[in-house]
């Protein structure tokens, strides 16, 4: 893990002095190898469940989410390339700087053995992400910026409370994850819900969940559309994977996990009420996409909260809505050349001006609202399953009612942009058709999971939930 580390940070910087697109394009391919190279061998050199320098634990959890980030990574990557190809030499290798730096810290979150450790590198993404957000340099994403690091650095002194309180339940001081599943049934129950209370909420602007889903929204909004791709993904992929090994700690303390429980539930419930009402009120097709992965990842706090079959499932949805998310914003980010515009209302006519493109996005849209084959209809209904066996009914009624309004808000907003008549501008010369023909590589590998779930996949999975 060592050498893993020194090698991504040495590439990372090198790109802060690179005076050429052609040297900052050497680099970053560089990275990606090192990022491949080293999934590879954890892969195939019987690493699994080793541990490197005390704090790093290569088990499958970190692994799957690894695998997945090192692919959105290459495709965002390329799309870069092309997206910030009329920006001058400083900005574009600030970007690349930037995304490596991310990347390397994102892969120490999953692997990270430690819930303080989780914490630090978790921490270390926000200060990266800023400068992503940052990127244009104007009013708008200055602010944008400024939000994300104040209310991140909230959210994560939040969480550094409840790890505090965790620390009253080892008997060492170690907060290792190991340290802690042996010995957090013996904790004071007050302090193991205030403690699961203040992480989950602290790691919701990561996780882009309620309360703090707010500067994930405008993070993405503010960023290249290439960096909201890897943000919502690989980045909301990291706050799931910290509040996931807390979660399977607290399967260990009875009654306070049914609490923990309940307290997934309705951050789940509330999650998907924001991206139900927002979906239907915003007129930005970033906001938009954005306000689909709060909805989405409440559906996966719900599932969390649910558990049994669902917490497979949620697991799952995580993983499939990772290669779907990437591929809509990569989309958005061929539409912005086009129209050099995200705004709903002026937009459209998009079937006729780009036609890869626009049946990347239906097909996308039809994906994202989990209607077969989509992978997401596996997960969702594995859900329900499991809600109408614990026979709450209740739950049943407000997630149906809450999708339907997604249903129609997402549906609508995709047709408009294909059909309506257009306002803005055109920009054909921009256009890479190529770009859309990539992204639907994402989406058609997601479509491939709805209709075949690996049986590697599905050991992984297990493996996970029963850590």
């Amino acid at each position: 893990m060592i050498l893993y580390i020194v090698l991504s940070s040495i590439l990372a910087l090198a790109a802060f002095p690179s005076r050429s697109r052609g040297a900052i394009d050497i680099v970053s391919a560089l990275f990606f190898a090192v990022q491949a190279a080293f999934v590879v061998v954890l892969a195939t050199c019987d690493m699994l469940d080793s541990t490197s320098l005390g704090i790093f634990t290569f088990d499958t959890l970190g692994m799957v989410f690894h695998a997945l980030m090192v692919v959105v990574l290459g495709f965002v990557i390329v799309h870069a390339r092309q997206y910030l190809k009329e920006e001058p030499v400083g900005t574009y290798r600030i970007f690349f700087a930037l995304l490596m730096l991310l990347s390397t810290a994102i892969t120490c979150v999953y692997y990270s053995n430690n819930a303080a450790l989780t914490w630090i590198f978790l921490e270390a993404t926000t200060i990266c992400s800023a400068g992503i957000i940052y990127h244009r340099h104007s009013e708008k994403a200055l602010e944008a910026t400024w939000k994300y690091i104040f209310v991140c650095s909230t959210g994560i002194a939040m969480a550094y409370l409840g790890i505090l309180l965790l620390c009253t339940v080892v008997h060492d001081g170690s907060l290792d994850y190991a340290s802690l599943a042996a010995t957090i049934a013996d904790g004071n129950p007050l302090y193991l819900k205030v403690a699961f209370l203040l992480i989950v909420t602290g790691y919701s602007c990561k996780m882009e969940i309620f309360p703090l889903y707010t500067v994930g929204v405008d993070a993405n909004f503010a960023a290249p559309a290439p960096a909201s791709a890897f943000i919502s993904t690989a980045l909301v992929n990291a706050g799931f994977v910290a509040v996931l090994r807390i979660y399977l700690l607290y399967a260990r303390c009875g009654e306070v996990f049914v609490w923990a429980r309940h307290v997934l539930i309705l951050i789940g419930i509330v999650s998907l009420a924001v991206g139900a009402m927002f979906l239907r009120r915003t007129n930005n097709y970033k906001r938009f996409l954005s306000y689909s992965t709060v909805e989405n990842m409440g559906i996966v706090a719900i599932g969390m909260g649910v558990g049994g079959v669902a917490l497979w499932a949620a697991v799952f949805h995580v993983v499939c809505h990772t290669l779907v998310k990437s591929s809509l914003f990569l989309q958005i980010g061929v539409v912005r050349h086009i129209y050099n515009s995200y705004r709903i209302n002026r937009i459209g006519n998009y079937i006729n001006i780009n036609r890869v493109g626009a049946i990347g996005f239906m097909i996308g849209t039809v994906v994202l609202l989990a209607f077969p084959p989509s992978p997401l209809f596996v997960s969702e209904l594995m859900i329900f399953r499991e809600i109408v066996a614990a026979e709450h009914w209740w739950l049943i009624a407000v997630m149906l009612l809450l999708l339907c309004i997604v249903i129609y808000a997402i549906w609508s907003r995709m047709l408009r942009l294909n059909y309506q008549p257009n306002q803005d501008e055109l920009h054909l010369s921009q256009v890479n058709r190529m770009l859309s023909y990539s992204a639907l590589v994402l989406l058609v590998a997601a479509i491939v999971l709805g209709l075949w779930q690996p049986d590697l996949l599905n050991r992984a999975i297990d493996t996970i939930i029963t850590l």
